[in-house]
């Protein structure tokens, strides 16, 4: 759990820096996507290599909830929550929208059988146009609330779910457990913050449509 998390997360991080090129216009963004398809064999290794991953992180969540379950299978009467967080009571709730959130962006932006309209555009350069395809997807409100909602509630989710894998990998001690409980719920909504902020720029006007595209 705590292993498949890690990489997950690595992958996040990255996946936040490379879209954060949107902001950069066209060019950029554009060249980052072709650079990324232009590695042909490897590209597809490390697509499967995250869909492992995340087989893997919900075959172990599921196997530690049932072994909870048979370890304690009456419910407590009344439960009195000291230590345990929101984020953490809600870790099945919010794993599971994710992973519905995770299954809509590749249909989207990957696969692109969803709003198919978007994704048609090439650059002067002979490139898939992937920023206009950006910019027109988040240009319509209810994609972009989806996506602030969806990225909400993977802050919630990483939020404790960073603080769970320094535990599980045994780098949680007393004196380091208040500092590590902050830096998760920090890391968590700065990602956040990181991926809501392309659709808000863009259904503000910050972010705009480059000229050789009418929409």
């Amino acid at each position: 759990m705590a292993f498949s998390g890690l990489m997950l997360f690595g992958f996040i991080i990255s996946h936040l820096l490379g879209n954060l090129q949107l902001f950069l216009g066209p060019e950029a963004m554009n060249r980052y996507a072709a650079f990324l398809k232009g590695t042909g064999e490897l590209l597809w290794v490390a697509r499967f290599g995250l869909l492992a991953m995340v087989a893997i992180h919900i075959w172990t969540a599921i196997s530690l909830t049932l072994e909870n379950r048979r370890a304690r299978p009456i419910a407590y009467a009344k439960k009195n929550y000291l230590e345990a967080s929101y984020a953490s009571r809600t870790m099945h709730v919010s794993g599971l929208i994710v992973l519905f959130y995770l299954v809509y962006h590749l249909l989207h932006f990957t696969v692109r059988n969803v709003h198919p309209q978007y994704g048609h555009f090439i650059d002067p350069y002979g490139r898939h146009d992937v920023y206009s395809m950006v910019v027109l997807s988040f240009q319509q409100p209810l994609i972009s609330i989806f996506y602030i909602i969806g990225n909400f509630l993977l802050a919630t989710h990483l939020s404790h779910g960073i603080y769970s894998m320094f535990q599980s990998l045994g780098f949680v001690g007393e004196t380091v457990r208040p500092r590590l409980k902050l830096f998760a719920k920090v890391c968590g909504y700065l990602i956040f913050v990181g991926f809501a902020s392309m659709p808000v720029a863009v259904l503000l006007g910050i972010v705009k449509l480059p000229s050789w595209v009418t929409p």
